[in-house]
């Protein structure tokens, strides 16, 4: 009974050992580091696009409707503001996540 659960202890252990030696080193993670820096970049300027797009419309859409007499127009305006706003902030937390300088 002893030496059976010796020798399931000593397997675990040695496949365990085996696992742990199998996994990858610096270079797979600085060359993912490398990766993630270059997405954020393309991915940052992408949302600060579609954002700066995206308050053009809004503003195309607040100056017609207000030329047109209609009301509401603040709720309309401080949507669309909140929207690119929300757009810009997210460059910030993707930074401050992923540890980009």
């Amino acid at each position: 009974m002893r030496s059976i659960r010796f020798v399931t202890v000593s397997f675990t252990v040695i496949f365990f050992a085996l696992c742990a030696t199998a996994q990858p080193g610096l270079d797979e993670f600085y060359q993912v580091s490398g990766e993630v820096n270059r997405f954020y970049f393309s991915f940052s300027d992408l949302a600060l696009v579609i954002g700066a797009v995206c308050g053009l419309l809004g503003g195309l859409r607040v100056y017609s409707n207000w030329q047109s007499g209609k009301h509401h127009i603040d709720a309309q305006v401080m949507g669309w503001f909140f929207s690119c706003l929300f757009l810009s902030l997210v460059g910030a937390a993707l930074k401050a996540l992923f540890g980009v300088h």
